[in-house]
């Protein structure tokens, strides 16, 4: 994923590269027997994402906190797509709550679940504490994803059981996990407002996603279930994920436009790992520019990844005693 690459848009081993777009990488793709879940789809690369899933013949479940920019976001996929299935549901991943609550929601549809897109999450906001008392990039980013996942995994189990076609997983990283704090995740300073930085508490919250799935990737496998798990780098994308740096990002964005994303060629690495025939059987692993690459030397180790597991069923657990959750 060289600069040379990024400026050219050469294509790596898949065919693809990063000027490729998620209707490009999906195309001739059929997902009318899938059905989707995608966090955070109401905007930016996930509604992107919603909407060629749904091109796609995909049954597609979009969770999101902002109810009237997801059900705009569905309206406009019904407007050029007027046979997309498309089904919104409240989801705040900052809240435990608000998680099990989605997913009893999802759970009254009494529908499969092959796909599973973890593509919501905020970035480089000023210190704050979630409501359940976790600082808030690391409780949306990671904490609301990896008990959602663990949560619609029985379902995922079922499903794949059932209709002998291989759930994916695909976690929503980003290049930013190389710059957590030095020792990757703050295990004992998680909330310490004296430690935090927005920039690597974001990175922090990334390199979670990879660890997660890197690690629910090899329990997955051995219990010989077919269910792939992935992280992908969407690429740099001009989205509302940036409202806390827009000035800042705009001036970069002056100097450094080549490196930039449009949001259908950010997409295309989720669409990629999600549908293509060329991702069966890969697990485990991070894709940027919808090839296979190699992240950070935190990101790829495993004592890490089951330390973070550890630690994430924990800080659930705590929350949800605290919170007199059954």
């Amino acid at each position: 994923m060289g600069i040379y690459s990024l400026v050219t848009g050469r294509r790596g081993a898949s065919g693809f590269g990063s000027a490729s777009t998620a209707e490009e990488v999906s195309q001739g793709i059929d997902a009318s027997s899938l059905t989707a879940i995608i966090t955070g789809g109401s905007g930016g690369i996930g509604k992107e994402t919603a909407r060629v899933l749904a091109k796609r013949g995909a049954r597609v479940i979009i969770g999101a906190r902002n109810m009237g920019a997801a059900e705009n976001a569905k309206a406009e996929i019904l407007k050029h797509n007027s046979s997309a299935r498309v089904t919104v549901l409240e989801l705040d991943l900052s809240s435990i709550a608000s998680v099990r609550s989605f997913v009893r929601d999802f759970d009254s549809l009494s529908l499969p679940l092959n796909l599973l897109i973890n593509n919501a999450g905020i970035m480089f906001c000023p210190y704050q504490l979630s409501q359940d008392g976790i600082e808030l990039q690391f409780a949306t980013n990671h904490i609301g994803h990896f008990l959602l996942t663990n949560l619609l995994l029985e379902r995922m189990k079922k499903t794949v059981k059932e209709s002998g076609v291989q759930g994916r997983i695909v976690n929503l990283s980003s290049v930013a996990h190389i710059y957590a704090y030095p020792h990757g995740i703050l295990f004992d300073d998680i909330n310490d407002i004296s430690c935090y930085s927005d920039k690597r508490a974001y990175g922090q919250s990334k390199l979670a996603n990879i660890l997660h799935a890197n690690e629910l990737s090899r329990r997955l496998q051995e219990e010989g279930v077919n269910i792939t798990v992935n992280s992908v780098h969407p690429g740099l994308i001009f989205t509302n994920l940036f409202q806390h740096t827009a000035l800042l990002m705009r001036f970069l964005k002056f100097f450094s436009f080549f490196l930039w994303k449009t949001v259908p060629q950010g997409a295309a690495t989720t669409c990629y790992v999600a549908l293509h025939p060329n991702m069966e059987g890969e697990t485990g692993k991070y894709y940027a520019d919808c090839n296979e690459v190699s992240p950070s030397k935190l990101a790829r180790d495993q004592s890490l990844a089951l330390k973070l597991w550890d630690f994430s069923i924990k800080l659930i657990h705590s929350v949800s005693i605290h919170n007199h959750h059954p």
